[in-house]
């Protein structure tokens, strides 16, 4: 594993195309957050526009994240364990045909076999051993795993390799200028891909001082693993970041029927029109219905009625 340098600068905030700018060709890739929550959507966008190729994407379970990378033909292998639109919409177009047409190498594990990969990369250790993939086909999939016998019990146990990223991109709701994040509500895996990856590149909704994000409860990712960062209101959409705005369905159904239709579909319908011909994410927000948008998708909070409400725009 590579050494992982400490990020001591007072002021990591970057643009966000500065900010992409700061992952390569190549690089192995974690996504923070997961499913419809708190994806890194605007960096992946940047991404996108910046033409990055070839990346091996990380992460447990993921959507539209994953989705538009290799939609974009960004992606050539994927290490996650599920990427899809769950009941709501199901399997993610893009990911699927880019896998079976051998665009994307998988290398597909479960959600824990991840976590101790990166686990083990965290800890500065080789590997890491589990229990819970045994009996299934996972271990035939991948021949790096392997199996020891327990020195203590006898028992036999699975160990995985460890998994050091050269990337995670994470979207929190809080941080400072010295990058300090907080992330609040469900993890995921973030903070411990922050750990074992060599840096954390993030947006956050909202730049605080150290004395206010102090009051929130404090940073969960702490700055001395943050390379850099930016303030990117909205920077989750189409994804839910609580308590600041809810998921958007109308537009994720418009996206999933883009890319349902084909590649030429999507880039024409999709890509071109949210991606591409946007120059920044004040453009891409602007595109989606700026402030109404905003509005929307902030009035989850205001009752029962309301957020259900935001679940019944389109139809499933």
């Amino acid at each position: 594993m590579k050494s992982k340098p400490v990020y001591a600068a007072q002021d990591k905030r970057l643009g966000l195309d500065d900010l992409a700018a700061l992952v390569q060709d190549g690089d192995c890739v974690a996504v923070g957050g997961g499913l419809s929550s708190r994806e890194p959507m605007a960096l992946v966008r940047a991404l996108v526009r910046a033409g990055r190729k070839n990346l091996h994407v990380v992460g447990s379970a993921h959507g539209i994240d994953i989705d538009l990378l290799c939609g974009a033909g960004a992606v050539s292998k994927s290490s996650e364990s599920y990427v899809g639109f769950e009941q709501d919409f199901g399997m993610a177009p893009n990911f699927r045909r880019a896998c079976e047409s051998g665009e994307v190498e998988m290398a597909d594990g479960c959600c824990y076999t991840l976590v101790q990969q990166l686990r083990a990369a965290a800890y500065g250790l080789p590997f890491m051993p589990m229990r819970s993939v045994r009996g299934t086909s996972f271990s035939a999939m991948h021949p790096e795993y392997k199996t020891m016998t327990c020195p203590y019990t006898g028992e036999e146990l699975l160990l995985v390799p460890a998994l050091q990223p050269d990337v995670v991109l994470i979207h929190a709701q809080y941080g400072d200028a010295h990058g300090n994040l907080r992330i609040e509500g469900p993890p995921v895996t973030d903070i411990l891909a922050a750990r074992a990856s060599i840096k954390v590149l993030a947006t956050v909704e909202k730049l605080v001082s150290n004395q206010e994000l102090q009051a929130l409860g404090g940073a969960n990712v702490p700055y001395l693993y943050v390379a850099a960062l930016c303030e990117v209101p909205m920077g989750a959409h189409p994804t839910a970041c609580y308590p600041m705005y809810a998921y958007d369905r109308t537009h994720t159904a418009a996206y999933y029927a883009a890319a349902s239709a084909g590649r030429e579909a999507f880039e024409r319908d999709y890509l071109q029109t949210y991606v591409r011909d946007c120059p920044d994410h004040a453009a891409y927000v602007e595109r989606v219905g700026g402030s109404g948008t905003q509005q929307r998708l902030a009035s989850w909070s205001d009752s029962n009625t309301a957020w259900m409400d935001l679940y019944r725009e389109v139809p499933a």
